[in-house]
């Protein structure tokens, strides 16, 4: 099962800020995140949700599956914080997964339709 790695979106958020040098209140502005939420995330003290995910992405150019990782790690976010899941909520957990899938395939093709429609003009 694939989790989110709160270590991996922290090192990629914040080299990637870094590397366009950013400041953590200029991604604020790019992303409508507040400046306090940025630094909680790049200190793995706080899970964005999928739309902060997605504003991240777009404003620092990288693929939000790059943050996922196959194995558990002791920085992964852990769905409903328990190893210890039920079958309701392990079919639950991969639902979720499967929406977050789809709405990456959402993501790709609506980037794809704007960058063909930004070509076109």
């Amino acid at each position: 099962m694939k989790s989110l790695s709160t270590a991996k979106l922290a090192e990629t958020v914040k080299a990637k800020r870094e590397n366009l040098n950013l400041t953590q209140e200029e991604l604020s502005s790019l992303t409508g995140i507040n400046r306090v939420t940025i630094g909680r995330i790049e200190r793995e003290d706080f899970i964005p949700s999928i739309r902060q995910l997605e504003a991240l992405s777009n404003a620092l150019d990288f693929d939000v599956m790059d943050v996922f990782t196959e194995s558990q790690e002791d920085h992964s976010f852990i769905a409903l914080k328990s190893e210890d899941l039920t079958d309701e909520e392990k079919e639950g957990v991969d639902k979720l997964f499967t929406m977050m899938l789809a709405l990456r395939q959402q993501f790709l093709l609506r980037k794809k339709f704007e960058n063909e429609t930004n070509n076109a003009t």
